[in-house]
């Protein structure tokens, strides 16, 4: 078991060292793609094995938890994990098309590989300083790949991105340390009874407020996200589509499993600042997008909405609830991703990305303009699509629990994320070319045409099938809320006999 664990950690990194050695020679980019579908066969075998014998858990070493480093798959780790090698995988394809000779020796693929080996580690550590080794390491090459842009912007954006995230960081380790000298462990599971009979109930709920800061700024969580669009829309289009499906997305996961595993005993506090901390996120978010021109910059606003979906599903805290948030994190990473890499062929084949600025590719590219309607309709929660039961059951566990203002806002931000992407429709696609410019798809080299348009239409055809298939993914999500709301398997496989 621990070797299921450890490979899809390991291979990322395995890859970025053959990528580095390799920076200054062609290769680099198939040694990345290499990587990415080795990494996407592991993951499936990590899910194949979680699905046939439940939580599964690996010493590394051979320390018994929870004195050794612990690694932990239960059903929402390792969907985590494959949906990660799949972005990884479309996103490399992708990129060699995009990435000059340049910026690989730079060391943007080693860079790449080191980024997806730090977000699968932190979806299978099971104690909480290795998840900060990782957000470490998420922050190094995150960093690495936002500078690597080399224009004024993209360094603007960078330190704007690593200053928020440092504070972050600096929060999570505080939160972490005071854990570890109030109950003398920092392994998860070993923690969920600890933090439950400690005696000063009132010091976890404010070290569980210290998690909720630094896990809601990685997250981008109202009113934490200011980072977000400021640095977003700056780096390589690859970049954006892998931060977009990704990095806010382990902040979401941290906050699920921290306040599902670890603080559970004071809930009518954390959740409820949670509740309205997603409503707000919601609204912000989509208002911002609303207010923007630039298509990378209103798709940046609607990360920050989206967020605010998957946080609402942890706060409400029931079992339809969590499948919703479930549903909603996997279908938005596929979505979200794809939309960022339909911005990137429309800024290739119109020379810029604000909207006043460019038209005419519907009538330029028609199979491009259908790969942005899938993904933005999914966004907007139009049926049959992926995006429309992932709000169906968030918006039915508000009414439940009797939530009805906190319905109505999710509904009402459904409409505005509509209008937003109308408004690219109407600029990018519909309209024509306001200088009288011709898009056409054959400025893009047969090869840069297979490698950008096939990642995004398998993406699309994700959505498509979630959509239209959504029972087997909805009883997966359902399997994996009731691992997080009874967390006693996942426990009992972490700490084996231990009481």
């Amino acid at each position: 078991m621990s070797w299921i664990l450890a490979l899809p950690i390991l291979t990322p990194f395995i890859g970025a060292g053959a990528c580095l050695f390799l920076r200054n020679r062609k290769g680099a980019g198939w040694i990345s793609v290499l990587t990415a579908l080795v990494s996407l066969g592991l993951a499936v075998r990590l899910l194949v094995t979680v699905i046939d014998h439940g939580v599964i858990a690996g010493q590394v070493s051979g320390w018994p938890a929870p004195f050794g480093i612990t690694l932990v798959a239960d059903y929402l780790s390792a969907a985590m994990v494959l949906i990660t090698a799949i972005i990884g995988l479309a996103t490399a394809l992708w990129a060699m098309a995009e990435i000059g000779p340049t910026s690989a020796r730079l060391g943007w693929f080693t860079l790449f590989q080191t980024l997806l080996g730090g977000v699968t580690g932190a979806f299978l550590t099971g104690d909480l300083f290795n998840l900060y080794v990782w957000f470490e390491v998420l922050l190094i090459s995150s960093f690495g790949l936002l500078a690597i842009g080399g224009s004024r912007s993209a360094t603007d954006g960078a330190v704007k991105y690593v200053t928020l995230n440092l504070i972050a960081t600096a929060l999570f380790l505080c939160a972490a340390g005071l854990t570890y000298g109030a109950t003398g462990t920092l392994n998860m599971a070993d923690l969920h009874g600890r933090v439950a009979a400690h005696p000063d109930q009132g010091l976890m709920t404010v070290i569980a407020m210290l998690f909720m800061l630094a896990f809601g700024m990685k997250a981008a969580v109202f009113p934490l996200f200011f980072w977000l669009p400021a640095s977003y829309h700056t780096p390589h289009y690859a970049v954006s589509a892998l931060f977009a499906g990704l990095l806010t997305k382990v902040g979401v996961y941290a906050l699920i499993r921290v306040f599902t595993l670890i603080f559970t005993g004071d809930q009518g506090w954390t959740h409820e600042i949670l509740l309205w901390c997603a409503c707000l996120t919601m609204v912000t978010g989509v208002l911002g997008a609303a207010a923007q021109s630039d298509f990378r910059k209103i798709l940046s606003f609607h990360i920050v909405s989206q967020i605010g979906y998957m946080v609402l599903g942890l706060a409400l805290m029931t079992p339809l609830a969590l499948v919703g948030a479930v549903f909603y994190l996997l279908h938005h990473i596929i979505v979200k991703a794809n939309l960022f890499l339909v911005a990137g062929v429309s800024r290739r084949l119109t020379g810029a990305s604000d909207l006043a600025q460019i038209g005419g590719l519907y009538r330029a590219a028609p199979f491009l303009a259908v790969l942005f309607l899938i993904p933005a309709f999914s966004l907007a929660g139009f049926p049959p699509l992926s995006g429309f039961w992932a709000k169906y059951l968030l918006v039915r566990a508000a009414l439940e629990e009797g939530a009805w203002l906190v319905a109505g806002i999710a509904l009402m931000v459904g409409l505005l994320t509509i209008y937003s992407m109308t408004k690219i429709w109407a600029g990018a696609f519909w309209k024509p070319h306001p200088g009288g410019y011709e898009p056409v798809l054959a400025q893009l080299s047969p090869r840069a045409r297979v490698l950008m348009l096939t990642p995004m239409a398998v993406l699309a055809a994700m959505t498509v099938l979630i959509g239209v298939m959504p029972e087997p993914f909805v009883t997966f999500a359902t399997t994996a809320a009731q691992q997080l709301l009874e967390p006693e398997a996942y426990i009992r496989t972490v700490l084996g006999a231990r009481p």
